[in-house]
């Protein structure tokens, strides 16, 4: 019973908790830093995500998207922004930036898969990014969209991704709900 409780905890589907015990919790998705997506995580640990696509437009590059890219400013960059569910439930505000040339994709492909088997099935394959995690308080419209109270704690992620040649594939600057979200790194001493 000890194991099985222990396992319960290991999953997160239990809470030990000094002074009050032993507690069932809502299923977090717990996503290890790799170099995937949201989207091939969920799918891989049997969540179905869904997508629904909020913007698709081609916008003019401003100095920190161009400066993230490597592009000039004012450039044509691709401005996708998604809202993630799992379970029914939303999940993530996603918005990404990608050169233009990079991609054509439309709304159907996004809401059918991740951006990041759109990206390999172009033949461009995310191999290296620099990500920033943090945490902030959600907008009115962002806990609007996320189904949070407003004001509510959202962790962050911004990640700008290259391929194996150096070249920027995308800038992403996403918001996850706390309640339901954790990052795990894997950390070794030197």
């Amino acid at each position: 019973m000890r194991r099985a409780l222990q396992y319960l905890v290991d999953k997160g589907y239990l809470v030990r908790r000094r002074g009050i015990g032993t507690q069932v919790v809502h299923r977090k998705v717990r996503r290890p830093i790799e170099l995937t997506s949201l989207y091939d995580d969920l799918e891989s640990s049997g969540q179905q995500p869904t997508t629904k696509v909020l913007s698709l437009t081609e916008v003019a590059a401003s100095d920190a998207v161009a400066h993230e890219l490597d592009v000039p400013e004012g450039s044509p960059v691709l401005f996708i922004e998604r809202l993630r569910y799992a379970g029914g439930e939303p999940l993530a505000l996603m918005r990404n930036y990608l050169p233009r040339h990079l991609l054509d994709i439309d709304e159907e492909d996004l809401e059918r898969q991740g951006l990041y088997p759109l990206l390999r099935a172009a033949g461009l394959r995310p191999s290296l990014a620099s990500q920033r995690v943090g945490a902030r308080h959600a907008t009115p419209a962002e806990a609007r969209l996320l189904g949070e109270r407003k004001g509510a704690c959202l962790l962050t992620m911004t990640r700008t991704a290259y391929d194996a040649d150096g070249r920027t594939l995308e800038l992403g600057d996403h918001l996850y709900r706390a309640a339901l979200y954790s990052f795990e790194f894997a950390l070794s001493a030197r």
